[in-house]
């Protein structure tokens, strides 16, 4: 799929909640109720994935936007940290509240989210402001990390079409969207839609990825991406299903995997990659992601990407 080539601010804007995460990890098992077990690891950082997904492009070399709200007393704070990925703040906006809270516990198999969304309630209204559709269209790629409202999308999904935007689409596990025939609509009218296993066994009503690969040619998605994990992604598009197998990594902390695999996806679709390649490149960032703790520490720069996805899959 190529992208447009015209005169634009941005390569990628990316639009979607933001949060302050508070990542637990090492937990040798889960607790039962009522129990206490002991994390071998802490940290506090910039999260939601929007941001990781924004500091991925931008460890990439991307040009990126990051639009979203947070709350007053978390400024400096975000402008310290996402300047060390080259991400500026002109598109955060302060919201009516604070920012919102997630709080991860992490294994080397799984996660678990706890999340207050705070600010970022006031998403839906800052979509709808002018500056802020003039600022995503001036992109070539918009990539909304978020449950788009079935409203906005409509509103907002054609304007970008017009202005020769791309798009893709990843709601995080929102199984309210996910079971609304309405965002259908926009599961089609996106250029990529982006879930994960356990978001596509709420969408389509069953588990496996066979099952969302009968639901995507059903549905009428001419291209589909099923994130896997550690067992790589489904590709579903006009040459059929294929799997694209995971580079093999000491994985720590899977928190922001998934996001780093959409940074890395948008990344080889600006490079006009073939799709197979496009998401090669995706599993190669989201399995890189997942050797330090927290959603950031580990994001690769080019040369990472190039030397691990050349070792997994050859030139």
């Amino acid at each position: 799929m190529a992208l447009p080539e015209r005169m634009t601010s941005w390569d990628v804007a990316v639009v979607g909640e933001i949060y302050a995460d508070h990542v637990f990890t090492g937990f040798a098992r889960w607790p039962g109720p009522g129990e206490e077990v002991l994390a071998d690891g802490y940290v506090r950082e910039l999260g939601g994935g929007c941001v990781n997904t924004a500091c991925g492009l931008s460890r990439l070399g991307r040009r990126v936007r990051l639009v979203g709200l947070i709350g007053d007393a978390d400024v400096d704070w975000f402008e310290g940290r996402l300047g060390e990925f080259g991400v500026g703040m002109g598109g955060i906006r302060l919201g009516a509240e604070s920012t919102g809270i997630t709080v991860s516990v992490s294994t080397r198999e799984d996660r678990s989210f706890f999340t207050w969304p705070g600010a970022n309630r006031g998403l839906a209204d800052l979509l709808g402001e002018p500056v802020v559709l003039a600022d995503l269209a001036s992109a070539r790629h918009v990539h909304f990390a978020m449950p788009l409202p079935r409203q906005r999308a409509a509103e907002i999904l054609p304007r970008l079409r017009e202005a020769g935007c791309t798009s893709s689409l990843d709601v995080g596990y929102s199984p309210d969207w996910l079971t609304d025939p309405r965002n259908l609509d926009t599961c089609r009218e996106v250029d990529l839609f982006l879930p994960n296993r356990t978001e596509a066994a709420v969408l389509c009503g069953e588990d496996g990825p066979d099952a969302y690969a009968r639901w995507a040619w059903a549905e009428g998605l001419p291209r589909a991406v099923l994130k896997l994990g550690a067992e790589g992604a489904l590709v579903i598009d006009a040459d059929g299903v294929t799997r694209v197998v995971a580079p093999r990594v000491d994985a720590l902390d899977t928190t922001g995997a998934g996001d780093a695999f959409d940074a890395g996806l948008i990344d080889a679709l600006l490079d006009d990659a073939p799709f197979g390649r496009c998401v090669e490149r995706a599993c190669v960032c989201g399995a890189l992601c997942t050797t330090a703790p927290g959603a950031l520490r580990a994001l690769p720069d080019s040369l990472q990407l190039r030397t691990l996805r050349e070792q997994t899959y050859g030139s």
